[in-house]
């Protein structure tokens, strides 16, 4: 009984389905000897064709994937592996060979640019499949991954197409074969002997890591067994009711090794939490947007960190912002109030039940702001606000409005335009923006508060934090979601120090700079939250380095990057839900889960 609950947990753990269901409750490789398997693997995986370097695929802008097999035993988890990176839709080739002809396989994937095939011994003896292949590598990019014999090469001499090829029919080899079509884990083999004229010994093309890998902690030198503190830490929270669930992510050395999502939705309890669950990430949206995009900016030369408010916004010239600069805002120093007013300030004539084109900006389902409501009302009393204590620390949600500001006058683009197109889509996270409800469906974003005073609803799949939403629900303080897996990816690119995928986002020293501590009265980066040096906070936590940066969030959430530990730490929640209670913070759950890991770390070395 012990041995298949393990089993059960690290399928949950690795946030992926790692066998087919056939052998779901019992399957033949976990923790070390996924490993050991890995490692076979690994040795046994050869890339061919790569002339064009396609393998492993990089900038996912515009790229649109399909994955097609046939006979293989193991495509659930190759395609379940294949949707980390970006989205790709499966399609069974079987459906192809009977009523339908093949040849139809090609009208349907017309607008797919890309083919991911999953081949066998069965399927290269099959003179049909081969045609559709060498037909469809014309037209489009097509990638073949080869789970077969050797013998079968002989018969892959028309296709040009990248072919990544292994003889070992494993669960573990048809995941590696899908991370390794988009960088996860690195392709280190050549043949090793003759096959064909074409395929002869020494030759194939290697490839490096690029992007995320998704496995079991024992590949990063960790015993799953000590990461089960997190549950106890968990289910703590929802017990006490901290939050009706969370979902907690660790990647280490570059490879996610537990992704796990605890409780509900809510506290009816009907809709369990899922690793794929988008939360509203409230306060983490400064840097995980706002900051990533001036930091672009800043390297190509169009933001000045020493430059001011009046430069950038003409309005702000005869105000007392003019001469606040970009470095006070983003370290939180230049003086500025918390917040404005939002709700309390609003008048009748401001909002409507319905939308129109005097009130077209969308708060909640029925509940509707003015036309210009943010350049008549918000900017205005952004403008008009005092500045007090310039030079110290006090934390702003008003210095990342100016901040969007600046950004957008800067681009001409919206930020969530912006971010979304330079980043986010590029990065392959699938469900990261604002605005969420346009391209996700509700259900699989969990509420966040029950608000019977302004808003007179639940708030469910809108921003919480009132300023964000009567901007629309795009601000430079709030409004972003995102799940957990996607929160990895960007924060995985910084960690590299700006590179993913093969891509370059942001300058080296730039992440350097912009992560470190800039200030002489605050631990603030650029930007970025950091370790604090006062020890009896322990913040973020008890265990992390002096390198660490990141952001909590309003709502519940956190990321937290420890360069000491090549490590990303992302804790999603709604605790907010149904009404602001501070349980999560006094019961020091997202510190002590951070803690859990480095013990765990630890442990392992």
């Amino acid at each position: 009984m012990r041995r298949n609950k393990r089993n059960i947990y690290f399928l949950l753990l690795s946030g992926f389905v790692l066998f087919n269901s056939a052998c779901a409750q019992n399957p033949p490789f976990t923790g070390k000897a996924y490993v050991a398997e890995e490692k076979l693997v690994e040795q046994n995986t050869i890339l061919l064709n790569n002339e064009k370097s396609l393998v492993p695929l990089q900038n996912l802008d515009g790229v649109k994937i399909a994955s097609i097999h046939f006979s293989s035993a193991n495509y659930t988890a190759f395609d379940s592996l294949l949707n980390k990176y970006t989205k790709v839709d499966a399609f069974n080739g079987n459906d192809y060979m009977g009523a339908k002809p093949l040849e139809m396989l090609t009208q349907d994937t017309k607008f797919y640019n890309t083919l991911i095939i999953q081949l066998t011994d069965a399927e290269v003896n099959n003179a049909q499949i081969i045609a559709f292949i060498t037909n469809s590598q014309k037209m489009k990019n097509v990638i073949v991954s080869f789970i077969g014999n050797s013998t079968s090469l002989v018969k892959l001499n028309e296709i040009t197409a990248p072919i990544v090829w292994t003889s070992r029919g494993t669960p573990v080899a048809a995941q590696f074969s899908a991370q390794a079509i988009f960088g996860g884990v690195a392709i280190t083999q050549k043949l090793t002997k003759t096959y064909s004229p074409k395929y002869t010994a020494n030759y194939g093309f290697l490839t490096a890591k690029t992007r995320l890998q998704y496995t079991v902690p024992e590949d990063a030198g960790i015993n799953a067994d000590n990461l089960n503190a997190i549950d106890n830490i968990a289910r703590e929270a929802i017990a006490s009711k901290a939050t009706p669930g969370c979902v907690v992510l660790v990647a280490k050395d570059g490879k996610v090794i537990f992704n796990k999502a605890y409780g509900y939705h809510t506290y009816a309890n009907t809709i369990p939490n899922r690793i794929t669950d988008i939360f509203d990430v409230a306060s983490m949206t400064k840097i995980s947007a706002t900051t990533m995009e001036l930091m672009q900016l800043y390297d190509a030369g169009k933001l000045n960190l020493d430059s001011t408010i009046g430069t950038y916004m003409p309005i702000a010239r005869n105000t007392n912002k003019k001469t606040l600069t970009v470095r006070e805002l983003l370290e939180h120093q230049a003086g500025l109030i918390p917040d404005i007013s939002t709700f309390e300030s609003i008048k009748p004539a401001d909002h409507s039940t319905d939308s129109s084109a005097a009130y077209p900006t969308k708060v909640n389902d029925g509940y509707y702001v003015r036309k210009n409501y943010f350049e008549d009302v918000m900017l205005p009393a952004m403008l008009r606000s005092a500045v007090k204590t310039r030079g110290q620390y006090v934390y702003s949600d008003v210095g990342l409005l100016f901040l969007q500001q600046i950004a957008e006058t800067i681009t001409s683009i919206p930020l969530n335009i912006y971010v979304q197109q330079k980043l986010y889509v590029p990065l392959g996270m699938q469900t990261a923006g604002f605005l969420p409800l346009y391209h996700i469906p509700a259900d699989r974003i969990p509420p966040t508060e029950d608000d019977r005073k302004d808003r007179k609803t639940l708030i469910d799949g809108y921003v919480h934090d009132p300023t964000a939403a009567l901007m629309g629900g795009v601000a430079g303080h709030a409004g972003l979601f995102a799940s957990a897996n996607d929160i990895a990816i960007l924060y995985q690119m910084t960690l590299n120090r700006g590179t993913y995928g093969g891509v370059q986002f942001v300058k080296p020293e730039t992440i350097d700079l912009w992560t470190s501590r800039q200030s002489a009265v605050s631990r603030r980066g650029l930007g970025f939250d950091r370790w604090d040096p006062i020890a009896d906070r322990h913040y973020p936590s008890r265990l992390a380095s002096d390198q660490a940066y990141g952001h909590t969030g309003f709502t519940g959430t956190c990321v937290w990057v420890d360069p000491k530990y090549n490590l990303v730490y992302v804790f999603l929640s709604n605790r907010v839900h149904p009404n602001v209670g501070n349980k999560l913070g006094s019961l020091n759950i997202r510190p002590r889960i951070q803690d859990a890991v480095y013990e765990a770390i630890q442990k392992g070395m």
